[in-house]
């Protein structure tokens, strides 16, 4: 029986999947071996939706190379050797950090050859990096083939690409019109588009030209070509060795409680939410330091701040918050998570938002842990740290936690950006692995809001970046009858689980709340995550969802 395409897809994530795993035990690979070709037609056959035309034999996929490079360490395509390390004291070194703009992680630039970079955020981390590193190999060898004549010699497109590179590298002048044209000759992209894609890399600001950028990876290309000077990617034998081990996490989650123990907030009624470090701060204390007094007045405050940054609203409701209650911790682990602790007795007001009135008992009125979006697999990693007792002087606290809240951003399969969806429940793509559970949120709850809102199974899947439109429609039009698709909440479910009904370390009626935001929506061209970020568009749905877990959280008081 002849095996539908989405079938086929599955199977290419799977080989995908299987193929990191055996390259990660064994140490090192090269892009260009049996390994490398291996998952360079793997991710050929997936064709993901982020990476647009990289199934094309000429055109260059430029959105996509954008996204990637946004999530990479800046000069990456000019190094030859990539090492993904862990954290092993780099940080203490004289090696300046390069920080992504997009992925919030240490890289070293050793030398003009080698890249290492810090992966602390597990296996999801490093098989997204994998993913991104593969499209780029396969990008480069396009570029080398576009500037090479059939007997070998390069062209003159890639001869006066050089020239320019250089100029660039000597901030000399030159014509970014012939650039440009010189350009969409390697890229295989019409002039218009090339011009388009330049000035979206300048306004980045986060990575090199896209000039630079396409000389530097087709040069690694024909170097292995012409001088068989392959590239490499190799793992460090302690990376090898943490992950998996909770090394990262169990730091975090310990230094968290032992604030909570310090502040003598341990055996106070907690309420754990995994969402982004602003929203919960400025609409708790917008309300309480600024008198707002409606989610209209603030999300009205929070378009004002998103235009002009960090204003002077911000930085008083900041300063108000530090005086009534806000404890920040900025990570210190590797995880890249940080925490809010919120100790809503330290309030003057006596409501948490409108119309949410704190206990009057000091002992009932409840503490939250905010903490920043994790990643992947990393999710489970640190709930399940944070879930399990503090330990002191041999005895074991365990946390009075209510709630656990997760909000996060995912791709949606019905709607559009900035939409609504609310789980039922979590399905964990490749695995037999499913979470039904009882959300707290409904789509009643944000209706008259002029979003819309969707309600059903979402996907936790193994990586944005190897979904494809097959495999989606498969999971939205099956029985599954999917609305989106995420990487956290399938594993931040197995740590409440597991902590719940399995471990006894947290109470069995813990009540849990998911909502997410639609990013992007994977099956409709142009709105994928490679087309950029919400920008203000998202600041409603951010709010909103952050109000009504509020709501929802005060109605355990």
């Amino acid at each position: 029986m002849k095996r539908t395409k989405a079938q086929q897809s599955r199977s290419a994530i799977e080989r995908l999947y299987i193929t990191m795993r055996h390259l990660f035990t064994r140490g090192t690979y090269k892009p260009t071996g049996v390994s490398g070709e291996s998952l360079i037609d793997s991710l050929l056959i997936l064709s993901p939706e982020i990476y647009g035309s990289v199934t094309d034999p000429e055109k260059i996929e430029l959105d996509g190379l954008l996204y990637v490079m946004e999530r990479l360490p800046r000069g990456i395509e000019e190094c030859r050797y990539i090492r993904l390390i862990s954290r092993e004291g780099y940080e203490k070194s004289g090696f300046t950090p390069i920080v992504p703009a997009k992925r919030r992680r240490n890289c070293y630039r050793v030398d003009e050859d080698q890249m290492y970079v810090e992966m602390t955020r597990g296996k999801s981390d490093i098989y997204d990096i994998l993913t991104h590193l593969t499209f780029l190999f396969i990008e480069s060898k396009k570029i080398a083939r576009n500037s090479m004549e059939p007997k070998g010699a390069t062209n003159l497109n890639w001869e006066m690409l050089e020239q320019i590179v250089e100029k660039e590298e000597r901030d000399e002048d030159f014509s970014r019109e012939a650039a440009c044209s010189y350009l969409s000759h390697i890229t295989g992209r019409t002039f218009e588009e090339t011009h388009q894609a330049v000035e979206k890399f300048e306004s980045s600001n986060h990575t090199n030209s896209l000039f630079s950028i396409v000389y530097h990876l087709g040069k690694l290309s024909m170097m292995e070509l012409k001088d068989e000077k392959d590239r490499q990617i190799s793992f460090s034998a302690t990376l090898r060795e943490r992950v998996g081990h909770h090394v990262y996490g169990e730091l975090w989650a310990e230094r968290i409680k032992q604030v909570l123990d310090e502040e003598a907030l341990i055996n106070r009624p907690i309420h754990i939410i995994s969402a982004n470090l602003h929203s919960f701060l400025n609409t708790i204390y917008g309300h309480q330091a600024l008198g707002l007094d409606s989610f209209e007045a603030i999300e009205k405050e929070a378009l004002e701040i998103g235009t002009a940054g960090k204003n002077s609203k911000a930085r008083e409701i900041e300063a108000y918050a530090k005086q009534h209650g806000l404890i920040q911790l900025p990570d210190v682990s590797g995880t890249n998570i940080g925490v809010q602790l919120i100790d809503t007795s330290k309030m003057v007001s006596k409501t948490l938002i409108p119309n949410v009135v704190l206990p009057t008992d000091e002992k009932k009125k409840p503490v939250l842990i905010v903490m920043d979006y994790a990643f992947g697999e990393q999710a489970y990693e640190c709930f399940d740290e944070l879930l399990k007792p503090f330990e002191k002087n041999g005895k074991k606290i365990p946390l009075d936690i209510i709630s656990a809240s997760i909000m996060g951003k995912a791709g949606i399969l019905k709607g559009n950006k900035g939409d609504i969806m609310i789980p039922s429940s979590h399905v964990f793509e490749g695995t037999a692995d499913n979470y039904p559970f009882k959300n707290e949120l409904k789509s009643v709850d944000f209706e008259g809001y002029g979003l819309q809102v969707f309600e059903g199974p979402m996907i936790s899947v193994l990586g944005t970046s190897l979904q494809n439109r097959d495999v989606l429609q498969y999971f939205m039009e099956s029985s599954w009858k999917a609305i989106g698709l995420e990487m956290e909440g399938a594993h931040y479910q197995k740590a409440i689980q597991s902590s719940s009904k399995i471990r006894n370390s947290i109470r069995k009626n813990v009540k849990v709340l998911y909502a997410y935001y639609a990013s992007d929506n994977p099956l409709e061209t142009g709105s994928t995550l490679a087309s950029g970020a919400l920008g203000m568009e998202g600041i409603r749905p951010t709010y909103l969802i952050t109000y009504k877990i509020l709501e929802k959280v005060g109605e355990t008081f």
